[in-house]
């Protein structure tokens, strides 16, 4: 029986008449029908077939309709669908362990998504230190809840503004577009360190319950953090008594070419939001992995927060699956490599043949290509947050690309490559090939 008999031209119109889509103005939506995706690929109503360099939202780490992880789901799906979070379940008790093994850490909250696992992890952090102050770097994305959009960094909180109390932005490091001024990685690192250390002071580092950053940074730019920065902030959170918590939910399970990013700079911090990868979005899923000593503030009073859904065992059971799929397949290993071996080397081609590519930079699977109208000025290809007919030459690109079968993932003047954490070296390089066919159009724009 099918679930669905629907035709898509149906599913195209019932989606414009009923449903209110994410980050759009509804008037101007005209959204792909997806009828089926595969490994690295997925299909449109009209046949075409798309290789996924975006991993939809940087979050099929696994692939499309993995059949192990299909099959696992459907066999627990047989088992039991559902139970309440006050009850002990063998699907959430073993990807809680298995998580926290992965992380280095001790016990894990769960939640539906990312942004529920940054309020969790905020609320934690405030009660734990009984401090009310949270930094957050400019240049970052959290989530869109009511907490996790203020302590966003970019535009897309200035609508809910103002948004939750006690929030202080400072500046990350990133050396391309440095808001220090730095030469190299080295002084970037120094002066990004220093810089915060002028917050903590006049925010009085007394007074701050936590710091909130993503290990490496997604949306806004794929910025990857000098070496000695994960560790300076490790450092000034041990001298202050603030708690550090590690937004992972982009960079984390194999992204970056690890379980989880921080440990390539051998740092461990106190919480760790993760979501997306955990399951590659199969079911929504996502969560706080809890040091002991913050567990501990929770040992003989109630941690006030809960969810209906919180260690879904279903969504738990796909956990599982997927992280032993990761273990048996090397998918952690294989995302090093296609970093280091495929991404990486090819990315540095296309800027010496591309005069539109400032900047590439990037880990594992999990790349940004900076675009310029001026590699001497720096000038983007389009502004900062940029709209309506400013956005053209960026419009072009991601349509150059989607003509040739590549799907990209695009965000202000970047296009990253994200492309799920098990894609072939060979479909990389076919996806690589249709980029460096594609740039030719940003190119139009240099000066």
């Amino acid at each position: 029986m099918n679930v669905l008999d629907t035709h898509p031209a149906d599913a195209f119109k019932n989606d414009r008449k009923h449903v209110f889509h994410s980050w759009s103005a509804q008037g101007a939506l005209n959204p792909a029908v997806v009828t089926r995706a595969e490994g690295s690929h997925f299909w449109t109503e009209d046949g075409t077939r798309f290789l996924d360099f975006s991993s939809q939202l940087v979050n099929v780490n696994i692939g499309h309709q993995h059949p192990k992880l299909v099959a696992a789901i459907k066999e627990y799906a047989d088992k039991l669908c559902t139970v309440a979070p006050f009850h002990a379940n063998d699907a959430r008790s073993e990807a809680a362990r298995l998580i926290s093994e992965a992380a280095g850490l001790d016990m894990v909250f769960f939640t539906n998504g990312g942004a529920e696992a940054t309020e969790n992890a905020v609320r934690m952090a405030r009660l734990h230190t009984n401090r009310f102050k949270v930094l957050s770097h400019y240049r970052s994305y959290h989530g869109a809840t009511s907490g996790a959009i203020t302590l966003t960094g970019d535009p897309r909180r200035w609508a809910s503004e103002p948004g939750m109390p006690g929030v202080v932005k400072f500046w990350g490091p990133y050396t391309y577009r440095s808001a220090f001024h730095s030469a190299n990685e080295a002084e970037e690192c120094e002066r990004a360190l220093a810089h915060l250390d002028d917050v903590l002071m006049v925010e009085g580092g007394n007074n701050v319950a936590a710091i909130i950053l993503e290990t490496v940074v997604g949306t806004n730019g794929i910025l990857v953090p000098p070496d000695g920065y994960l560790q300076g902030v490790r450092d000034r959170c041990d001298r202050h008594g603030i708690v550090m918590i590690c937004d992972e939910v982009m960079a984390g399970f194999a992204r970056c070419g690890e379980w989880f990013a921080y440990q390539k700079w051998g740092v461990l911090p106190d919480l760790v939001c993760f979501a997306k990868g955990s399951n590659s979005g199969y079911l929504p899923l996502g969560g706080v992995v809890i040091s002991r000593a913050i567990a501990d503030s929770f040992k003989d009073r109630a941690f006030p927060g809960g969810l209906t859904y919180s260690g879904h065992p279903l969504a738990c059971a796909s956990a599982v699956a997927s992280i032993n799929i990761f273990k048996e397949e090397g998918i952690v290993e294989h995302a090093r490599m296609l970093g280091t071996d495929v991404i990486g080397p090819g990315l540095e081609k296309l800027m010496a043949n591309h005069p539109s590519v400032g900047d590439v930079r990037g880990l594992g699977v999990f790349w940004a290509i900076e675009l310029v109208k001026d590699r001497t000025t720096r000038e983007p290809l389009v502004p900062y947050n940029a709209a309506g007919a400013d956005t053209e030459p960026m419009v072009e690109l991601a349509a150059a690309c989607k003509t040739k079968g590549l799907w990209p993932f695009t965000h202000f003047n970047r296009l990253h490559v994200v492309p799920p954490c098990n894609t072939s070296r060979e479909l990389v390089e076919e996806g690589l090939a249709i980029l460096d066919d594609a740039l030719s159009v940003a190119d139009k724009y240099t000066v």
